[in-house]
């Protein structure tokens, strides 16, 4: 149907203008409904009754079948089946990848589009999506709230914390499927990948070897024809 109303803020649109209303709080700083429990607050009442219940009072009655998971509301649930069926409900309909959650597939869809409708009021930078922008603000303020259980680091970003907690644990959860090596870090697994590959772009024009990576490279002509 028609959608008349429009936020000017992100462009999303809507058929009644009480929606609009109750959307343009979303992007507001304003967060009057306070918890009595706990130091959260929310932009809306609802919001804040579902804290409540389902943090503080603990009430779930839809209980998963399948494992002991329980939860506040029945999409939740259903939600969750997904991960015991596998079944991916949600598609693009530009490139027809499959999501678990209708979330996931609007915060993908934006890959396709231009549009960047979060934008950062220091520096005029804009984002896809709003948690993009809020670790942005972060490289501005300086804010690291992401602290080490086992030191006093601090990270702006989780992932940040979760690499450098596994220097304290020695998790290695990046499995090379070739060769069963492991290693702490996602971008450490594909740079060893390379050297399964056939692709060897660095050449050496001193001699006819050639190297997977730069650094490789270096390391042949330091050794070999300048050492």
């Amino acid at each position: 149907g028609e959608k008349p109303f429009k936020c000017e803020t992100c462009d999303k649109r809507f058929e009644q203008k009480c929606n609009l209303r109750n959307h343009m709080i979303t992007h507001s700083e304003d967060r009057p409904f306070k918890c009595e429990l706990c130091d959260s607050s929310f932009s809306r009442k609802p919001y804040l009754n579902d804290h409540i219940l389902s943090t503080h009072i603990g009430e779930k009655p839809f209980k998963c079948e399948n494992c002991d998971k329980s939860f506040y509301k029945n999409h939740n649930l259903r939600n969750h089946m997904t991960t015991h069926t596998g079944e991916k409900r949600f598609k693009c309909e530009i490139c027809e990848k499959r999501f678990y959650q209708n979330r996931n597939l609007r915060n993908h869809i934006k890959i396709h589009t231009e549009e960047k409708p979060f934008k950062c009021e220091i520096c005029d930078a804009r984002f896809k999506q709003n948690r993009n922008l809020q670790t942005h603000i972060r490289t501005h303020t300086g804010e690291k709230p992401f602290k080490c259980q086992f030191c006093d680091a601090r990270f702006n970003q989780k992932p940040h914390l979760n690499n450098h907690i596994r220097t304290h644990t020695g998790e290695k959860p990046f499995k090379c499927e070739t060769c069963d090596k492991r290693f702490e870090q996602k971008c450490n697994l594909r740079n060893h990948m390379i050297t399964h590959s056939e692709d060897r772009p660095f050449k050496c024009e001193l001699c006819d070897s050639s190297f997977s990576r730069k650094p490789y490279l270096n390391d042949h002509i330091l050794s070999t024809h300048i050492g």
